[in-house]
Parts: C-alpha cells; structure tokens; sequence
C-alpha cells in the first residue's frame, strides 16, 4: 500500500502564524538553520541565534532583517564543545525569557581526525549530542512554563551506520578512528535522545514533545565542506539546496499534527531529497536500553541531571 505521506506536499506555505512564540536555533548563521531561521522569523516568531562565531552570526541576523525588516531576531553566544558556554548560554537566556516554545538543536559537525571539546569529549560526541543535551536540560524551567513546547533534533541518514561504543565514549585512544563512524554514531545518538526525552516527557505527564528530522543530502556549506567535494554532477543531481533541507525540520517544529518521537525527512528516493514525510528509523535508533543507557552517561558526562 502506498504511504499517504508520499502525496503531502508540505513546505513553506504550510508553516502557521508563530506570532508570540520564543524559538532558538542553535547553528543558526548557515546552512539549514540559517533557512530555519529566516523561516520562523518571516513567521512572525522571535528567533534566536545560538552560535559559536559571533562575526557569521551577526552577519546572519543582519541578512534575516535585510529580507524581512520587521523580524525579531537576536544572536546569544553559544559554544557546544563547551560546557562553561552552554551554562553562560543557559544564564543568559533564561534572564530574558520566560517562555521556550521550539528548540531546534541543529548544529553539529563532521572532523578529519580524533578531537576534544575543552571539557575532553570526543568532539563528534561531545557537540552533536552532549552539548545539545546539555542545553536541552538547562531549558527544562522554560520548557516545563512554556506548554507545547517541541524540541527537535537534527539528525542525519548516516545514523544508520552508527554503532554506540559506550565503552569509548571519550575516544580516549584515536587508534582506528574514523571520522564517518565517529559522525554517524554521533547522529544515532540523537535519535536514541529524542527517543529517551519523548519517553521521559510522556512519563512525567509534560506538555512537550521531542521529535527528530533529518535534511536528506542538503547542499549546504557543511556538505561542500565534507562529502561532497568531488563528483559535482552526481552531486547536484542527488542533493536538495538549503532551503529544502530545512524544511524536514520546519515540519516537525510546526505541524499541529506532530506527535512525540516521530522522524521526519525527504519523501525522495533514499530519502535524499524531496518534500518532508513521517519516515520510520531503524530498530537500533528506538533500542530502548540504549537510549537509557545513553542517557545516564550522557548526565554524568555533563553533569546534568533533568527528568
């Protein structure tokens, strides 16, 4: 039987008045959350900016009201592979708003050899997903005030190749290292997050939802950066551009029809591009004990505790 997603032309002109609702993109200066950006704020929703570069981001919020004048948007500092600066993020933000209605944990990277945060995390780790979850726990005040608040977390279909290796969580050795295993077991991790904050927002009765969304092969500064340096034919051919690589995340962030711990992508062939729909992730991204287990490392390596 034919998925009835598949027919759902869901883009931009779907995306509801957000007039009065507070919205934090975090890599919001580029790419897919530069789109995601401009389209919460073209909507009427006060976006900010959670940035590592204050030069790009400022540069982006100036952009954003260039193509929208009347756009309330705002750049707060953030650095993921630190936990002093999701602390100072957290501080800030929470001493001017008093409501948090999306979450769009965006950001991440894809490096060419074994780092460290400052806090001595494997950085692929350490900022796809602790530094999203460290975040995410210092916004549970204004996630529990706020009522209906989704928290999104950006993954990608190289999570299918991701193996959790729980016992090298830190990459303490770079023997064997691989950048791809390192990212994609990084983007799992997400998956295994939305899934275990959905199950703990559900359990503690929680006005929230946590859902996930992933752009297929979007061309974006980051894609040029890392896959996609060659073969530009095959390239352009198989890629969406920025725009609609943002739009799996707008759905999840924005459609009244969302339930918690659902994944959205492209409708295409591969998922690789095409028109967001509900997709179904595999079974290693729903493992309960996994999550679980993921979940306690993840507190006591950031050493925050929530829900």
């Amino acid at each position: 039987m034919a998925n009835p997603e598949k027919k759902i032309r869901w883009d931009e002109t779907c995306i509801p008045d957000l007039h009065g609702k507070v919205i934090i993109v975090t890599g919001g200066n580029t790419g897919i959350g530069l789109q995601a950006s401009l389209a919460f704020a073209g909507n009427g929703a006060e976006t900010i900016l959670a940035c590592r570069n204050e030069t790009k981001a400022l540069r982006a919020v100036s952009h954003i009201k260039n193509r929208i004048p009347q756009a309330r948007v705002s750049f707060i500092q953030l650095d993921l592979g630190s936990l002093k600066s999701i602390h100072r993020f957290a501080e800030q933000f929470n001493t001017n708003y008093t409501r948090l209605d999306i979450l769009l944990n965006n950001a991440g990277v894809i490096l060419n050899r074994c780092r460290t945060t400052a806090d001595g995390l494997e950085s692929h780790m350490g900022i796809n997903h602790l530094g999203h979850f460290a975040l995410t726990g210092l916004m549970m005040d204004r996630i529990s005030n706020t009522g209906g608040t989704r928290v999104i977390n950006v993954s990608s279909t190289v999570y299918r190749s991701g193996r959790m290796d729980f016992d090298n969580i830190r990459c303490t050795s770079a023997k064997g290292y691989s950048r791809f295993g390192a990212y994609a077991r990084s983007k799992l991790a997400n998956l295994l997050f939305t899934h275990e904050l959905n199950q703990r927002f559900k359990g503690r009765n929680m006005d929230a939802l946590s859902v996930a969304a992933h752009p297929g092969y979007a061309y974006t500064d980051f894609g040029r950066a890392t896959f996609f340096k060659v073969l530009k034919y095959l390239f352009y051919t198989v890629t969406q551009n920025a725009a609609r690589g943002a739009l799996p995340s707008l759905r999840a962030a924005v459609d009244p029809d969302v339930q918690g711990g659902e994944f959205f992508g492209p409708g295409g062939r591969g998922e690789r591009k095409g028109y967001p729909v509900k997709i179904q992730s595999n079974g290693a991204s729903r493992n309960d004990e996994d999550a679980r287990l993921l979940w306690e490392i993840s507190e006591q390596l950031t050493g925050i505790k929530y829900l």
